[in-house]
């Protein structure tokens, strides 16, 4: 089991380390750069190419059944369930294949709304403690699940 997170803008790099490190699981982070290398020998960072989505390209090609995903991205998390692998959210929200079709189809529309109004623009909640909480408590279940 491999902890594989897009690391580019991902709030809880530190909550993956510490229950990846407790349940000593490979953790890698994938990222276009930018981001400190830990010291913790269970930690792979992986710096691919600039570009678009080139680090969601990167998981989606190594996830499989039995890894868990940590992202915030939609279409990324669509391929990683469908090659097998759990996928979270910054948040915690456990995306599945029960309910990444509505994702998929709401953020889309979300798009389409904002491109028509642009007043619509930077209007998401801000990441609180209640959502690193809850992202600490799905991450253990996730791997818990894994270990099954």
């Amino acid at each position: 089991m491999t902890i594989y997170v897009d690391a580019d803008a991902c709030p809880v790099k530190s909550e993956v380390e510490r229950v990846g490190t407790r349940h000593k699981l490979r953790m890698v982070i994938v990222s276009n750069g930018g981001i400190r290398p830990s010291a913790n020998p269970l930690i792979e960072n992986v710096i691919v190419a600039e570009g678009p989505d080139e680090a969601d390209k990167w998981i989606a090609e190594q996830a499989g059944a039995g890894d868990i995903v940590i992202t915030g991205d939609i279409p990324l998390a669509a391929k990683c369930i469908e090659a097998g692998a759990q996928v979270l959210k910054h948040n915690g929200e456990v995306l599945s294949a029960a309910n990444i079709g509505n994702v998929l189809a709401t953020r889309d529309l979300m798009a389409d709304l904002r491109a028509s109004d642009p007043y619509l623009q930077g209007k998401g909640r801000g990441f609180t403690k209640a959502d690193r909480s809850r992202f600490l408590d799905a991450l253990e279940q996730a791997v818990r699940r894994a270990n099954r």
